[in-house]
């Protein structure tokens, strides 16, 4: 069918599934990011850098998803050249991440890790616009899918910790470039997509912001702007939040890994979930249950509440990841997937997390993790109450 990818997800490439392919790209992106993320910022503190180096790198490294992301995935519509710049992206990143074994100064890692980002940053919007089409008119059970991105997540987290113990920090740079390289050589498997004539191309940016759809794509991007900004206090300080409260290290850990494994049980039923639900029902819900998830870590004090608040891990990020990727390719036209899906990632996970990060180091010092938390309910609570109202004016 013109303008449309036919549903492969039964297809098999060489034997495997096509769905198996996604599902080993995500373990392999979501574990390398197992690594780097808890750990790239302590090998840099091993290193010698101060606070302002170290949170510089992290801003290019978060800025980067609201910028790269929008390039490649517009380039990618417009030549229909999805699946060749992915592998690109995937090769080359990997090819720059072997700079950084060789340097241990701030302003060459500060180069390395601009340009690296640049092809690394748009991944995971190639990925989920892949996801998207593969899955055809299964696109309710994308978690099934989306959840080897969490178990690769937990499993080196927790497995990280005593490798580091028997070696050092700088084990990291060769375990991320050894599962770069792997994911890279894996994403020759990704099947190509029906290529759509040039005029329709050519109307796919202006659909996506006619008038029929503008109002809804903004009104959604901004709540989910705020939902990830409201997350900024969570992953920028809940650790400190906890140590303040007299928890130790061990119960820290235990905090972290409950709410991953609470959303992969999100991410395996999501096609009840949605079967049962709308999208938008869904997403309201996770607003509120984000809201009453902040407003919980405000005033708990005990350990026993502070862990049930975790398990709302699988609301606030779970069911709320799993119907932003469905609400976006709703509302996207075929020949603009991967934009779609680049825009979601770059106002959310890009500026929003951004903003987040940056609003809670500035107001950290005079207010504290407790009132930030509270401050962080009601800009879920905000958001949540934006969509509301979006949606009650369609469904009238």
């Amino acid at each position: 069918m013109p303008g449309a990818m036919k549903n492969t997800t039964m297809q098999k490439n060489n034997g495997i599934s096509f769905k198996t392919i996604i599902s080993t790209q995500y373990f392999l992106y979501f574990g390398i990011l197992g690594v780097s993320l808890p750990y790239f910022n302590l090998y840099c503190y091993h290193l010698g850098f101060n606070g302002f180096q170290i949170g510089m790198l992290s801003a290019f490294r978060t800025l980067a998803m609201l910028l790269f992301p929008l390039i490649w995935g517009r380039l990618a519509d417009r030549f229909q050249s999805r699946r060749p710049i992915y592998i690109l992206a995937n090769f080359v990143s990997a090819g720059l991440w072997v700079f950084y074994l060789f340097t241990d100064d701030f302003y060459s890692m500060l180069m390395i890790t601009v340009c690296y980002e640049a092809f690394h940053a748009p991944i995971i919007s190639f990925l989920e616009a892949f996801t998207m089409d593969l899955l055809g008119d299964r696109k309710k059970s994308y978690g099934r899918v989306r959840v080897w991105g969490s178990a690769a997540f937990i499993a080196v987290s927790l497995l990280l910790g005593k490798i580091i113990s028997l070696y050092s920090i700088d084990i990291i740079l060769a375990l991320i470039l050894a599962g770069s390289v792997i994911q890279a050589m894996l994403s020759l498997q990704i099947p190509a997509a029906v290529r759509v004539r040039s005029e329709k191309i050519s109307r796919a940016w202006s659909e996506i912001w006619g008038p029929e759809k503008r109002k809804r794509v903004i009104f959604f991007l901004i709540s989910a702007f705020l939902m990830l900004v409201s997350h900024g206090t969570y992953y920028g300080f809940f650790s400190i939040h906890l140590e303040k409260a007299g928890c130790g290290s061990t119960f820290i850990g235990m905090a972290w890994a409950l709410a991953s494994l609470s959303e992969i049980l999100v991410m395996i039923h999501s096609d009840k979930i949605f079967r049962r639900f709308s999208i938008e029902n869904v997403l309201i819900f996770s607003f509120a249950v984000a809201g009453l998830r902040w407003f919980i870590l405000f005033f708990a004090a005990s350990p026993v509440i502070i862990l049930i608040s975790q398990l709302f891990h699988a609301i606030t990020y779970g069911t709320f990841h799993v119907a932003s990727i469905l609400y976006i390719d709703s509302l996207t036209p075929a020949e603009a997937k991967t934009t779609g899906q680049a825009v979601n990632n770059a106002v959310t996970y890009g500026l929003g997390m951004t903003v987040g990060f940056f609003m809670n180091g500035f107001l950290y010092e005079s207010f504290g993790s407790f009132a930030l938390f509270g401050i962080s309910g009601f800009i879920a609570l905000g958001g949540g109450l934006l969509l509301v109202f979006e949606n009650r004016k369609y469904e009238e």
